[in-house]
């Protein structure tokens, strides 16, 4: 089922109120969705870009792009994580961004976000503030990316 009309075909279903849940079906439209997009991160240094790109390669998803973005006024919105991903797909032509940021408040800890090109969130992962988990930057980015993809399917024969 291609990606779109998994979607319309979900909202009818939710709008009749015929609903079950998600489909096998749908977990795969997100899969190819995510295999064959221009994918970017938007960020103001490239750490995080290296790092995702390592867990992308594990799973023959091609690299995203570093998209050069001071996103800090995001820091001001409720979701700030949310808000950088929508300052990408605003300011570039990929159709994935995958943003990572604060998730809510200050000490809210953060969150991992994969958006399409028309801002609708296909997975996303979480973890606690760092001075909870105590793990370096790009152990945390790693672990959030490998579990978003995880959500949706993707399987590594590899543990961490």
């Amino acid at each position: 089922m291609a990606f779109e009309e998994s979607i319309r075909k979900a909202s009818i279903q939710s709008y009749e109120g015929t609903r079950k849940g998600d489909t096998i079906e749908e977990i795969r439209a997100i899969q190819d969705y995510i295999r064959s997009a221009k994918i970017v991160v938007p960020n103001k240094n490239g750490i995080k870009v290296e790092v995702i790109n390592e867990v992308l390669n594990r799973f023959d998803i091609p690299s995203a792009e570093y998209l050069q973005v001071n996103t800090n006024y995001a820091d001001f919105s409720r979701m700030p994580a949310v808000a950088k991903a929508m300052i990408a797909v605003d300011q570039s032509d990929a159709d994935l961004v995958i943003a990572r940021g604060r998730l809510g408040i200050p000490g809210s800890g953060s969150f991992m976000v994969f958006m399409d090109n028309k801002s609708r969130i296909l997975t996303a992962a979480s973890s606690p503030s760092h001075v909870i988990h105590k793990q370096s930057l790009e152990e945390t980015v790693y672990n959030e990316t490998l579990e978003a993809l995880k959500k949706v399917g993707f399987e590594c024969d590899e543990d961490i």
